[in-house]
Order: C-alpha cells, then sequence, then structure tokens
C-alpha cells in the first residue's frame, strides 16, 4: 500500500524553496566520488541533470536510446522558454508566472512545485546565456522576448523558431565537458528495459544494446528518469518517432505510481494530416500566434481561396470569443475552439480539419524581413512540407497530439515513492496540472536539471555514503535481465503477420477518437473494449523479423507498443474516474452552456496517482489532496 508524502517544507510559499536549500543535507566532495548516480534520458531535463551532478563531483551514467544525446526531442521545443526576468518591465514577476501555470493548468497542480519552477526560471535564462545560447536581442543589445499563450505578459525568450536546439546545443556542451572529465559515462544506443530494486530502493537498471541486442546490467545509489512523455500513445503526434514511455512504465510496474495518465495536451496549431501513411505530425510553434491570426471561412464548405476571402467574410473566433487573451489563449482552450468550428462545418483544406493562420497583416505593418527574423526557419519549414508560401498566403493548421502533463508521480524532492527513484521534466507530472502553458516545457526540464535536483537529491545521497557500489551480480539484477529476457523472446516468438507499427497506429486511432481532445462515458468505456481487443490481437498476431542479438528497430517498437496497450489502459481508466473537465481534460457531460470546461472541485480536487497491482488486475487510486494557501482556486476565464 503506497503512502502519499509530498514533503513540502514548512513556510511561506515564496520562502519554502529558499529554506528547504538552507536546511537540506549535503555530500561533501570526497564522499560524493564514492556515490553513482544513473540517468536516463539525455533531452533537456537529462543533459542538464548529468552534467550538473558531474560537475558536482557525483559519478554520473546516462543513457541514452539515440546514436548521440543532441538527437533528443528537446531540440523540437520551437518557441522559447520562459522566465521572469520582466525585460519588458510590463508586470511580470515570480509569482505571476506562477500564477499563470497554475491557473493555466486549471488547478490541478501542486502549488509548492509550481512556484519553484517560477522561482528558478531566471537563473535557467543566465544558465543558458553563459553556456552561448543564441537568445535573441532588441536594438540596444539587450535579451528580448515575446509571449505564448495562456498570458497577458512577454515574458518568452527565443532563438528564432529553433529555441530548443540551442539550449539542447548548450546543454550538451555542458555534458560532454563532464564527459571529458571523466565524472560523466555516456551508453548512447541503449534502452532502459527494467529497474532493478534491492531492499526496496532503486538501485539499477537493465538495459538493451540497440546495435548489438545484448542485454545489460548497470548499478547505482540513485537513479533519476528524464525520459519525457508518452503522447506518442496516440500515434501521430509532434513528437519524435521514437518518443515513448516505456522507461517510466518499467518504473511503474515496479512499484512507482503514475500521476493523472488521463491529463494529455493536444496542440492547437500543428500542420494537418496530409494522407493515411503519415508516421508523424509537424508543430507549428505557439509563437507564431503573437503575430498569426485564426480565423475559418464565416459561410460553410467556402471552397474560395483563402486570399479571395475578404475581411468581412472571415471569422477571427478567438479573438471574437475570447477577447482578453484573443489568439493567444491556452492551448487546451485553443484546440477545442478549432475543432469545434471544424466540426460545425467551418473547416477549410481538402479534409475540412484544418483553420487559418493568417500573417497577412503582420507583413503589412512589420514587413517581411521583421516577420523572418521571428519566424523565418518555421515558415521556411512549412513551405517545404505543404508547398505553400505563408509570407504570400495563410498557413492552414489544426490540434495534433504534443505533450504529456501525467507522469510519475513525484515529491518535492522529485522523488518517486520508490527510495532512490527519482523522474524529472516530462517523465513526472508535477508541474503543468492539467494543461501545459506555451513555453513552460524547456523552463521546467532545465530548471529540474540544473538547480533542483542536484539540491534535492543530496538530501538522500547524504545517507548513502555508507553504502558500497552496488555489485551487479545480485540476484535482484538476474531476476530483472531474466525477466526482460524472458519478455523480448516472448515477443518474437509470436511470428503472426502484423507488424508493431500496425498495431500502434491503431491503437492511436482508438486514444484519438475516443480519449483525444473530447471525451465522454460512453465513448471511453468503448475505448477501454477496443482497446483490450487490440491488445489481445497484438500478443497473437505480432510479426518482428530478424532476432534479438542484432540491431533490430522492429523488437525496439514492439516493446514499446506493448507498454502503449497497458498505458492507454490506464489513461482511459484516469479520463473514466475523473468525472469533470479540467484543462485538457475534456468531459462532454461537464461543461458549460457556452462549451467551456466545468470542473468538480468538491470531488475532484486531487492528484490521482495510481498503483500497479499486478496483471489483468484493476490499479488501485491514491488521492493527494491539492490544497491551496495562496491562490484562490476559481472559474479559468479567458474572455
Amino acid at each position: 500500500m503506497a503512502i502519499l508524502n509530498a514533503k513540502i517544507p514548512e513556510g511561506s510559499l515564496a520562502e519554502k524553496w529558499t529554506q528547504y536549500k538552507n536546511s537540506v543535507k549535503l555530500v561533501n566532495p570526497a564522499n560524493k566520488k564514492k556515490l553513482d548516480i544513473i540517468v536516463v534520458g539525455t533531452g533537456a531535463a537529462g543533459s542538464s541533470a548529468a552534467s550538473a551532478l558531474g560537475e558536482l563531483g557525483y559519478n554520473v551514467k546516462v543513457f541514452c536510446y539515440q546514436d548521440s544525446p543532441r538527437r533528443a526531442h528537446a531540440i523540437a521545443s520551437q518557441g522559447g522558454i520562459n522566465a521572469t526576468k520582466n525585460y519588458q518591465n510590463d508586470g511580470d514577476s515570480v509569482y505571476r508566472l506562477f500564477y499563470d501555470m497554475i491557473k493555466g493548468g486549471d488547478f490541478r497542480a501542486r502549488e509548492a512545485n509550481v512556484y519553484r519552477a517560477a522561482e528558478v526560471s531566471s537563473q535557467v535564462i543566465d544558465h543558458y546565456t553563459a553556456l552561448g545560447v543564441p537568445f535573441a536581442r532588441d536594438y540596444g543589445g539587450s535579451l528580448t522576448n515575446r509571449s505564448f499563450g495562456g498570458v497577458q505578459v512577454s515574458r518568452t525568450f527565443y532563438a528564432k523558431g529553433q529555441t530548443g536546439q540551442q539550449c539542447m546545443l548548450a546543454s550538451y556542451s555542458s555534458l560532454n565537458r563532464q564527459i571529458s572529465k571523466g565524472t560523466v559515462t555516456m551508453f548512447s544506443r541503449r534502452e532502459m528495459l527494467d529497474l532493478v530494486l534491492v531492499d526496496g530502493k532503486a538501485r539499477g537498471i537493465i538495459t538493451r544494446n540497440l546495435i548489438t541486442g545484448e542485454l545489460e546490467r548497470h548499478s547505482a545509489h540513485a537513479v533519476v528518469l528524464a525520459s519525457g512523455g508518452y503522447g506518442t500513445i496516440y500515434y501521430l503526434s509532434t513528437l519524435a518517432i521514437q518518443s515513448n514511455g516505456s522507461a517510466a512504465w518499467k518504473a511503474h510496474l515496479k512499484g512507482a505510481l503514475f500521476a493523472n495518465p488521463s491529463f494529455a495536451q493536444i496542440h492547437p496549431t500543428s500542420i494537418p494530416q496530409l494522407n493515411e501513411y503519415q508516421s508523424k505530425l509537424t508543430l507549428m510553434s505557439e509563437s507564431l500566434r503573437n503575430d498569426g491570426r485564426i480565423w475559418v471561412p464565416k459561410e460553410k464548405n467556402d471552397k474560395r481561396h483563402p486570399n479571395d476571402i475578404p475581411e468581412e467574410d472571415r471569422d477571427y473566433y478567438l479573438e471574437r470569443r475570447y477577447p482578453a487573451y484573443g489568439n493567444l489563449v491556452p492551448r487546451d482552450v485553443g484546440s477545442r475552439a478549432a475543432k469545434e468550428r471544424c466540426d460545425a462545418g467551418y473547416g477549410v483544406g481538402p479534409t475540412g480539419l484544418a483553420v487559418y493562420m493568417d500573417f497577412r497583416d503582420a507583413i503589412k505593418k512589420q514587413g517581411d524581413k521583421t516577420i523572418e527574423a521571428k519566424y523565418g526557419n518555421l515558415f521556411q519549414l512549412y513551405d517545404t512540407i505543404t508547398g505553400v508560401n505563408p509570407y504570400k498566403e495563410p498557413m492552414q493548421i489544426y490540434p495534433s497530439a504534443h505533450y504529456t502533463m501525467g507522469g510519475l508521480w513525484v515529491d518535492y524532492n522529485l522523488m518517486t515513492n520508490i527510495p532512490g527513484l527519482y523522474a524529472i521534466g516530462e517523465a513526472n507530472f508535477a508541474d503543468h496540472g492539467a494543461n501545459r502553458l506555451g513555453a513552460a516545457s524547456l523552463m521546467q526540464c532545465s530548471g529540474d536539471g540544473y538547480f533542483i535536483l542536484p539540491f534535492t537529491i543530496s538530501d538522500y545521497m547524504a545517507d548513502q555514503i555508507k553504502t558500497p557500489r552496488i555489485p551487479v551480480n545480485l540476484k535482484e539484477f538476474d531476476e530483472a535481465e531474466e525477466n526482460v529476457r524472458k519478455r523480448l523472446e516472448k515477443l518474437i516468438s509470436i511470428n503472426g503477420t502484423q507488424t508493431p507499427t500496425f498495431f500502434h497506429k491503431k491503437l492511436g486511432k482508438i486514444m484519438w477518437d475516443y480519449c483525444g481532445m473530447v471525451r465522454n462515458e460512453e465513448g471511453l468505456k468503448k475505448a477501454s473494449e477496443l482497446v483490450k481487443e487490440l491488445k489481445h490481437e497484438f500478443w497473437t498476431d505480432l510479426k518482428v523479423p530478424g532476432n534479438l542479438n542484432e540491431l533490430n528497430q522492429e523488437i525496439e517498437k514492439a516493446g514499446r507498443v506493448s507498454d502503449f496497450f497497458d498505458l492507454a489502459g490506464l489513461l482511459i481508466s484516469d479520463a473514466l474516474n475523473r468525472k469533470e473537465s479540467c484543462g485538457a481534460h475534456f468531459r462532454e457531460e461537464s461543461q458549460t452552456p457556452d462549451g467551456e470546461a466545468q470542473r468538480n472541485d468538491d470531488e475532484y480536487l486531487y492528484v490521482a496517482a495510481w498503483e500497479f497491482k499486478g496483471e489483468e488486475r484493476p490499479h488501485q487510486l491514491h488521492k493527494e489532496k491539492l490544497k491551496f494557501e495562496e491562490v484562490e482556486v476559481q472559474v479559468r476565464s479567458y474572455k
């Protein structure tokens, strides 16, 4: 029976983190050299954590399934990274960023964690600037900002439309510095396939060498999961094709609680699906909504070229419905609004599942060169994919699966309920509630890795200095490796007729149709049955060619898809349990007369943390009640 203790420090919200740092247990430099830490993942969270922990003197082993940490999906974070510098002198502050995140998440996040994320945001910008990230600057040479959805200030720092790539290059350089110094050992082309517990503590992982197929054992005094989210459960998403939730799911099967799995974000500005053969979708950054105006024709099924539709025949529906925020409403609000217009028959394009994002007015006012300086690579990307020049005519966009706010449950220390197992970045649930605001992902991941985990992990590591290095010949490692081998052999022995991608695509369609932007009781129950049927078909008709002892991408896919089937079941159960609408979780039975999300704070003001109880047995729900001491819980409005 898991017991939830968030371990939130005493004191006022603004003082908790400072008081925590003043009282946390420390490890002296000589003892750090005796302690090993495993970091799984090398994105914004993993690379920053590994380099920071290496800089402190710990022995760090870092793992990624790519050939280089540079290929982590954080490079695709286009639009920017938030921080409370208030360079614009427009009223921003740590508290305002904190409140925007709490409100944007529809009051379903933990106050203390969110405030801390806002508090360290400025340190993140200073650090990245020192590492050489070429953030945009104004005419005087100072760093400049733009705005993102769900806020009324400009706090987003950016490097054109490639902020994530530039931040990853900086983190990669700091990681390489520690690799060259010998404090960090890099294991690329490895996939974590199990977590090893010794006496109830996280003490290592089992990995598969993706080149040779060899199973490997790695031990440490603590394990940090920085493995990202599970948005590719929808198959078509803005995420890298190989992005997956398997590392977190393996930890869940070993006892780590999974929190709010149904909180999955749909991004409103993706290039629409072009054909049935696509394996992913492409994001058009939220930053574009600073200058792009979103509209549909006022007449249904209007087939005129967008440039031929006069102003009086255009419906700028976000500006009409949400005048206070206009096109910069939060992502969940913007996505549902686009879906509503398309479902009502006002959509554009060959399928009717698209709306326009138009830069005509911005180009007239600011000129091509100014728009190119802000968004040039994004415009080029859109032109390359669609053959349409967005300088000359509007982009077509439609919502797509993008990010997951749910993840492993963690306390204030970013530790799961398994001692010694930490989850940072998108792998945990802690900072975004039911909806993430734009440009807050890089902020959270980098803050967790560079400025939060290095403090909190010392509290646990201080009690490990008398623990010798963990041998990998323990029976717990034997059992874990054998279980991994048996599962791989089971997958390859089915010898059916259909590929892992065939099943992934069908699973994604079920999840998108019944557990995507809009959900209801009947649809969720139908999805549950459909997933069970498809899972049975998967385990009886899967075809994995080749063998285990070689480079075999099909066995990699098969393992991840098998985990997605189980995760899909939990996601649906969580969505069924939460009979309210909040943020990205929109239940049709729970909406206001004008179609906005309607929360039920009396019954659902909690974090839903689910415990695995065994194969074919229902999960057990644990509730962490959310207490709001600094903000008033109220109806979220962007009108």
